[in-house]
């Protein structure tokens, strides 16, 4: 994958366009917001990720689609349980994936991030694939936008505590920012 800077889309990625965004009011992007997803919940593969960032959901399939059926949200990107990455929004553009939230004092942190959901839940392990995609992503991105270093990585229960707890328990922090130390360590000896 590829992330083409004028632009803000990933080449390489499947595309999925969300209605559901806005232009950001400054253009900064300087924060990483990670997530997690699934509809219905603990349920993986159904495609209704894609439908809900669309607007498409048919909210008559499952009993706790009925709750959601007035929300309009997106994220940036999904990295299903496969590693498979879908860009809903482009990175220059404000994705509502984080509501109501704040980072370091600075509210609406749509305002500044670039959201990425991880398809599970709080408490079922992620898959190697999706660590694997996670990281090779974030290193795109912050090639890109250099202002979201490794201290401007963060999960939604950390802007939005009391409120979110994703991407939970399960998500492996340690290995992640592992994983993402490698591979600049990596980057630099190739210079």
């Amino acid at each position: 994958m590829q992330l083409d800077p004028a632009s803000g889309w990933c080449q390489g990625v499947r595309v999925c366009r969300s209605p559901n965004f806005n232009a950001r009011p400054s253009g900064e992007i300087s924060l990483l917001v990670i997530h997690n997803i699934s509809l219905p919940p603990a349920q993986f593969a159904t495609g209704k990720v894609q439908e809900f960032f669309q607007n498409r959901l048919d909210v008559t399939e499952h009993p706790y689609f009925a709750g959601i059926a007035d929300l309009r949200v997106s994220a940036h990107f999904l990295i299903e349980r496969d590693g498979t990455v879908t860009q809903f929004v482009s990175c220059l553009e404000r994705a509502w994936h984080a509501g109501v939230s704040s980072f370091e004092g600075r509210e609406t942190c749509n305002d500044f991030s670039v959201g990425i959901e991880l398809e599970g839940t709080d408490d079922l392990p992620f898959e190697d694939a999706q660590y694997q995609a996670l990281t090779t992503l974030t290193r795109q991105l912050r090639s890109t936008f250099t202002a979201i270093t490794a201290q401007r990585i963060c999960g939604h229960s950390d802007i939005a505590p009391g409120r979110k707890t994703d991407p939970g328990p399960a998500f492996d922090w340690a290995r992640y920012r592992a994983a993402l130390a490698k591979a600049a360590l990596e980057q630099e000896e190739q210079r």
